[in-house]
C-alpha cells in the first residue's frame, strides 16, 4: 500500500523541495546521534563504575566511525528515494513518516534488548510497519538500512549485561533482514487482524533457526533464548497491531484496515447516507460491488476501488431530495430553471470533496469523489436548456468543473456509476442490453476525453466493460414469476370437530 495522499504529493522535484528534503534528513540525522547519546547513557548509568563523559572522550574515535556510519545510511535513503521515487521527497510527512517509523522501532528494540535479553528485540517491526504505510518495495530497502542500523548500534554502544551474547551482537544483521523479510512477503498477503498477529509466529522461524545455530552449547539456557525468540516475532506483530492505527491517524495513511472500516456500514458519513440519502446509499453499494469486480480484474487495489465507491457520491448529503434516486414522488427541479438545476447537480462532485476532506478522511477518497465526472456534460438539464432556448446554451455552462479521472481507480468508479445509473434504466436488462449500454457509456467518455489524464489502456476498458457488465447480468437477474394463488390457513375447526367424533 503506497503513502496514503499522492495527490498531495507533486509531480515535480524542484530546487525548494531538495532543500527542504535535506534539512528534513539533516534534522532526523541529528535526532539519530542524540538517540545514540541516550542509549550510551543509559548504559554507563547501568554500569557499576559507568561515566558517561569519560566513555565520550576514551572512546571518541569509535563513536566518530559510528556516527559517520549512520550518516551513509541515511544518505543511501536519500538517494534510494532520488533515484527511485522521487514523489516521497517532495513533501515533508512522508519523509517524517520513514525516519520517525526507524526512530521508533530502533528506540523499542533497544529498550526491550537492555531489559529484558538481545533476542526478545521485536525485529521485524519495522518490516510490518513499511509494509502496510508505505509498500513492499521498500519496506525491503528500509528492513535493510534497519538491520545495518542496529548493528552499528549493537557493536558500539551495547555493553555491559548485553554483551555476554556476543554471536547475537555479531548476527544482528542477518537475523533481522531475514526475520522482517518472512513478514514483509508473509503480511502481504494477510487481510485481517488476527492473521496479522499470527503472522507473528512465521516471523519466528528465522529467529529460532539462528538461536539454535548460534546458542546450542548453552545447554538449558538455550531453552529460555528459544521462548525469547517466540517472543520476539509475537510482539513484533503485537507492537504492529498497536502502533499501525497511530501511524494511520498521524500520517492520514490508507492501509486495508482503515479502508474496511471506513467502508463500514456504521461509519459516520456511511450512517449519514443511509440515513437521510438511502437511494443514494444503495446506488454506491452496487456501484462499490461494480468497481471492486473492476479492480480484481485489472490487478488493482480493491479496498480502495470498494470505499472509493462507497464514498463518491456523498456530496448529495448537501441536498439529496434534489437527486432522482431520492425522490419519493415529487422532483423539486420541475419548479427550476436548467441552469439552476444543473448547478445543484455538478456541485455535489465539489461537495463531497469538502465534505471528506472537512472529516480527516484520505485525500485520494476526496480526489476520486470530485474527478469522478470529469468535465461531462450534465445531459438531461443541457437537453432541456436547449430545447427552452431553441439552441443558444454554452454547453461548458452545464458541465462539471473536472478534474478528469487521474488514476485507473477514479475511472473504474466513472464508468461504473454511469454503468449502474443506466442500466436502472433499461426495460429489458438482457446481457446484450447491458453490454450494449456500457459499452456506448466507455465510448462516449473516451470520444470526450475524460481518460486522457489517466494510465488506463483500450485493454483495461475492454477488461473493465466485461466486468460490469457480468456483474449487472447477475444483480438484475431474471427470476421465476410467482403464480397467483392466495393461501389460506386451514380451519382448526374441522380438525377438532373429527376428534370429537
Amino acid at each position: 500500500m503506497r503513502y496514503a495522499d499522492p495527490a498531495d504529493i507533486k509531480d515535480t522535484f524542484g530546487k525548494n523541495e531538495c532543500i527542504k528534503s535535506v534539512f528534513i534528513f539533516l534534522g532526523n540525522y541529528i535526532i539519530a546521534l542524540l538517540m545514540i547519546g541516550l542509549f550510551i547513557w543509559m548504559n554507563t548509568t547501568r554500569a557499576e563504575s559507568g561515566d558517561f563523559l569519560g566513555y565520550i572522550r576514551s572512546n571518541s574515535s569509535t563513536l566518530i566511525y559510528l556516527s559517520a556510519s549512520i550518516f551513509m545510511l541515511f544518505v543511501a535513503v536519500y538517494f534510494y528515494y532520488i533515484f527511485e521515487d522521487k514523489s516521497m521527497l517532495a513533501t515533508p510527512k512522508s519523509i517524517w513518516l520513514i525516519f520517525i517509523m526507524l526512530d521508533a522501532c530502533i528506540l523499542i528494540c533497544y529498550f526491550f534488548g537492555l531489559f529484558f535479553n538481545i533476542y526478545a528485540r521485536p525485529i521485524a517491526l519495522l518490516a510490518l510497519l513499511s509494509l502496510l504505510l508505505i509498500g513492499r518495495r521498500d519496506a525491503i530497502f528500509l528492513n535493510v538500512i534497519f538491520a545495518l542500523t542496529m548493528f552499528s548500534i549493537d557493536n558500539f554502544t551495547n555493553f555491559g549485561s548485553m554483551i555476554e551474547y556476543e554471536n547475537a551482537l555479531v548476527s544482528t544483521p542477518l537475523m533481522t533482514f531475514a526475520a522482517g523479510l518472512v513478514a514483509i512477503f508473509v503480511g502481504s498477503r494477510v487481510k485481517t487482524r488476527i492473521r496479522s498477529f499470527l503472522t507473528g509466529f512465521a516471523i519466528c522461524i528465522p529467529i529460532l533457526v539462528m538461536i539454535a545455530c548460534l546458542e546450542y552449547n548453552q545447554g538449558m539456557e538455550l531453552l529460555y533464548l528459544m521462548l525469547y525468540g517466540l517472543e520476539a516475532g509475537v510482539l513484533s506483530a503485537a507492537l504492529f497491531m498497536a502502533l499501525l492505527p497511530v501511524f494511520e491517524v498521524l500520517f492520514n495513511c490508507i492501509t486495508d484496515y482503515r479502508l474496511r472500516e471506513l467502508t463500514d456500514h456504521d461509519a459516520p458519513l456511511m450512517r449519514e447516507l443511509k440515513e437521510r440519502a438511502f437511494g443514494t446509499f444503495n446506488h454506491s453499494i452496487v456501484v462499490a460491488h461494480l468497481a471492486e469486480a473492476c479492480a480484481i480484474a485489472l490487478n488493482e487495489d480493491t479496498a480502495l476501488a470498494r470505499a472509493a465507491a462507497y464514498y463518491h457520491d456523498v456530496g448529495k448529503l448537501r441536498q439529496p431530495e434534489y437527486f432522482t434516486e431520492n425522490q419519493t414522488g415529487f422532483n423539486p427541479h420541475s419548479e427550476l430553471t436548467p441552469e439552476l438545476s444543473v448547478d445543484i447537480i455538478r456541485s455535489h462532485a465539489k461537495d463531497g470533496y469538502d465534505l471528506i476532506r472537512s472529516k480527516h478522511l484520505p485525500k485520494i477518497l476526496a480526489d476520486i469523489a470530485v474527478q469522478h465526472h470529469g468535465t461531462l456534460p450534465v445531459k438531461y438539464f443541457y437537453a432541456k436548456a436547449l430545447k427552452m432556448s431553441d439552441g443558444g446554451v454554452n454547453i461548458e455552462e452545464f458541465s462539471y468543473g473536472g478534474p478528469k479521472p487521474q488514476t485507473k481507480i477514479a475511472a473504474i468508479i466513472m464508468i461504473a456509476d454511469a454503468s449502474e445509473a443506466i442500466s436502472r434504466t433499461l426495460p429489458a436488462r438482457s446481457p446484450e442490453k447491458v453490454e450494449s449500454a456500457v459499452r456506448e457509456i466507455i465510448e462516449e467518455r473516451m470520444d470526450l476525453g475524460q481518460f486522457d489524464e489517466c494510465n488506463i489502456t483500450m485493454r483495461d476498458l475492454t477488461t473493465i466493460k466485461g466486468a460490469i457488465v457480468s456483474c449487472l447480468s447477475g444483480v438484475y437477474h431474471n427470476r421465476v414469476k410467482y403464480p397467483k394463488l392466495k393461501l389460506k390457513r386451514q380451519e382448526e375447526d374441522s380438525k377438532d370437530g373429527k376428534e370429537t367424533k
